[in-house]
Parts: C-alpha cells; sequence; structure tokens
C-alpha cells in the first residue's frame, strides 16, 4: 500500500482549514484517511504557532514506514526540522499570459503601430500642404495669375466640345 502524507480540506466556503493526514494515495483528497497528524489554517498570520501544528512523533513514525509527504506538507516538516528542507521548484511559467492571449495583444500592439504611422503620415501631409500654401503667397502676384488662366483653358475646351456635341445630336 502506497501512502502518503497530504492535505485534507476542510472548513466552509471561502474559509479553508487543513487536516495533515496520512492515507493511501488512492483515495480520495477528503476521502478516507489512516490517521491525523496535525492541522493548518492559512487564515492565521505567518508567525502564529497555531497556523501549522504537527504531531512530531507520529510523522517520524509514518515517515519510516515509507510515506511520502506532498509538496506542501515537505515543506511544512522542512521548517518545523522534522525532515531536510526540500528545494522549491521555481515556476515562471505559471503567471504566464496564454497563447491566444498573447496573439491579441500583438495584434492589439500592431494596429495601434499603424494608427501612430497613419496619424503621423497625415501630420507630415498637413505640413507640406501648409508649406506649399505658404510658399504659393509668397511668390509674386503676377506669376501666379498666369498657370491659374492657364488651366482655366483646358478646362473650358471639353465644355465646348460637350456642347457641340449636344447640338450635333
Amino acid at each position: 500500500m502506497a501512502l502518503s502524507i497530504r492535505l485534507s480540506r476542510g472548513g466552509r466556503k471561502k474559509r479553508p482549514f487543513y487536516s495533515i493526514i496520512v492515507a493511501d494515495k488512492r483515495m480520495p483528497r477528503d476521502g478516507r484517511y489512516i490517521e491525523k497528524l496535525g492541522t493548518y489554517n492559512p487564515l492565521l498570520a505567518d508567525d502564529n504557532d497555531k497556523r501549522v501544528t504537527l504531531v512530531e512523533e507520529r510523522i517520524k513514525y509514518w515517515l519510516s514506514q515509507g510515506a511520502k509527504p506532498s509538496e506542501r506538507v515537505a515543506l511544512f516538516l522542512g521548517k518545523a526540522g522534522i525532515i531536510d528542507m526540500p528545494a522549491q521548484p521555481n515556476r515562471p511559467k505559471k503567471a504566464a499570459v496564454g497563447e491566444k492571449t498573447r496573439l491579441l495583444l500583438e495584434e492589439k500592439e500592431e494596429k495601434r503601430k499603424a494608427a501612430a504611422e497613419a496619424a503621423k503620415a497625415a501630420e507630415e501631409e498637413a505640413k507640406a500642404a501648409a508649406e506649399a500654401a505658404k510658399a504659393e503667397a509668397e511668390a509674386p502676384a503676377e506669376e501666379t495669375e498666369a498657370p491659374v488662366e492657364e488651366a482655366k483653358a483646358p478646362a473650358e475646351a471639353p465644355a465646348e466640345e460637350e456642347k457641340k456635341e449636344e447640338a450635333a445630336e
């Protein structure tokens, strides 16, 4: 029979209270157990003596019988000096964003950059238009009048052709 020393949850909703038990690994978390070896109350302050209570003699007995402590219980036992302090695994990926969220954030960043580029291009166009208008205003009046008249002449020609076509019909 494979034994484990683990936590069994008790307490009401949003008010957890755990019992440290020795049980067969095949039993459910809050199911049948062999012996209660202590308690853990996570709602108490870290420096409170009653946060974790352990029955050291019985824990040593069950460890000698081959019971394996869970990760959390091994930390409690290590802090109490019953066993060597276990290595705490580093879990940096636990708080990392998921694949879909990462893709959405990248897409949002691309849209933001495109909008910034479009705004910059529009600003440059507005500056160029303002400079062109300023250059036209500074040019002598004689030079600006001649191109305007030239521009009107070709525009009038197609209108006259349309009138001739309408009259022919």
